[in-house]
Parts: C-alpha cells; structure tokens; sequence
C-alpha cells in the first residue's frame, strides 16, 4: 500500500455523498477497484469493502468483512475505526450485546479523536439491551469536556447515573 493509494481512496470516499441510491453499488465498485490494487492479505481490502457496504445501508454485509479486517490483523487507527463501526453494524442487525463486548475495552484503549465515538455507539448499543442509565452515562461524560461550562457539575451527573445509591443506614 503506498501514499497514492491511501490519497486515491480517501478521493474515492470524499465522492460518496454524490452517489445517489440507486447508484450505490457504482460507489462500492469503486472501492472494489482500490482493494483490488492491495495484496490479498492486506487487512485494509475487507476494511475499506465493509466501510462501502456499511455507508451504503447493508450493515449485515459490512459485519464479515469488518471481523475479516481485524482477524487480518488491521490495527492502530484504522483497526478501532472498524471496531466502533463493526460495533455499530451488530447493532444494526440486532447482536447490540456483541458490540458491547466489543467496545467496552476501547474505554481504557489509549486517548485519541475516536473516543467520543467510542462512547456514543457504546451508548447506543446499551440502549438497545434496555442499560439506557450507563448508556446516557457515557453519552453525558463525553459531552462534559466540551462544554463551555458546567464541566464539573456534567462529569459527576454521569458518574451518579451509574453509581449505586448510597443506603439511608
């Protein structure tokens, strides 16, 4: 994989918004001609095709190619990319309890600009397994530090979503 590729395909996917519905698989061929230009094993072909399937409304076909991705070995940025968005695909096709598990050990992963997206399918996926307090929870605690004010007060409103109540004793 070279430069070029990687400035090709992120060119590719600066189109998508101009593909219309019907014209949905014109955009997946063209990532199809990129993957085709990597070597076989490249971790990156299942990723980029399972991104393609997955923009385009087939969650169900992006899953396989997501966990391809990652048993390949895709790793680093790329490789939690396709673990927050594997996660928000399972919770598409209703397995919301696997993208949990899949996702809950991104909360102590190292910092980076995906942790919010971390936090925010997370949410999602414990909404949907009836956990909406731990969901609202991480949803709330991202927020925090964006917030002009209020940072303090937002932070311990969603630790106390979660934290058992004290006993009256």
């Amino acid at each position: 994989m070279t430069e070029d590729w990687e400035e090709r395909t992120a060119a590719a996917w600066a189109t998508f918004d101009s593909y219309e519905e019907e014209r949905e698989a014109d955009f997946r061929a063209v990532i199809d001609l990129l993957v085709a230009e990597l070597p076989a094993d490249s971790p990156l072909g299942p990723f980029e095709q399972a991104c393609a399937w997955d923009s385009t409304g087939h969650s169900d076909r992006a899953v396989p190619l997501y966990r391809e991705a990652l048993a390949r070995g895709l790793s680093g940025y790329k490789g939690r990319r396709a673990r927050i968005q594997l996660s928000s695909s399972l919770r598409n096709i209703g397995q919301a309890d696997e993208g949990v598990k899949l996702l809950t050990p991104e909360l102590v992963a190292p910092s980076d600009e995906l942790d919010d997206a971390v936090r925010a399918c997370l949410a999602l996926c414990l909404a949907d397994l009836g956990r909406e307090r731990e969901g609202l929870a991480l949803v709330i605690g991202a927020l925090a530090p964006h917030l002009p004010r209020y940072q303090r007060s937002m932070a311990n409103y969603a630790r106390l979503l979660v934290e058992p109540e004290e006993s009256g004793s």
